[in-house]
């Protein structure tokens, strides 16, 4: 696996991002997206919101220096969440189970959740590689397919010293 790092996002990132979280099947895999993936100005106006949110930490992820995605952690109502977007050129190599990995040990706070698709399996895997397991299942719309789907929500599992 190349050498994965979480940096802050910059205004350079922000075409890179725009442009990953347009790729059709990754939309597709990740269900819940923006309503419209190639609306730029709804884009830069999350954007805009998610790096001024005092409670959001937002990164790019890079693999051998290169952009290769994004990692953040948020609250939602009083929960704190993880997500990862990786782009295409970067699947199937490791980056985002690194990505993850890198951003828990940042995130002080627990418990701590990530929601994925059921359907998207490179999601689910990279969350139980770094130790997060299923506590429930609910329908819910997903823009990115136009329907409802399965959410699962996921909790970092603590682990026990000794054991």
């Amino acid at each position: 696996m190349a050498h994965v790092e979480l940096r802050p996002l910059d205004d350079d990132d922000l075409d890179a991002v725009f442009e990953m979280m347009r790729d059709q099947d990754a939309v597709a895999m990740e269900a819940f997206t923006a309503d419209d993936p190639d609306d730029r100005a709804a884009f830069d106006a999350w954007i805009a919101r998610e790096r001024d949110a005092e409670d959001v930490a937002l990164f790019v992820v890079t693999e051998k220096g290169g952009f290769a995605g994004t990692a953040a952690a948020f609250s939602v109502d009083e929960d704190r969440e993880v997500s990862f977007w990786i782009a295409r050129h970067a699947w199937g190599r490791g980056v985002a189970t690194e990505a993850l990995r890198l951003l828990i040990s940042r995130e002080p706070i627990r418990p701590l959740y990530a929601r994925v698709a059921s359907h998207n399996a490179a999601a689910i895997a990279v969350l139980e590689r770094n130790g997060f397991a299923e506590v429930s299942r609910q329908r819910a719309f997903a823009p990115g397919l136009g329907r409802e789907v399965q959410e699962l929500l996921y909790t970092l599992v603590p682990v026990l010293d000794g054991i």
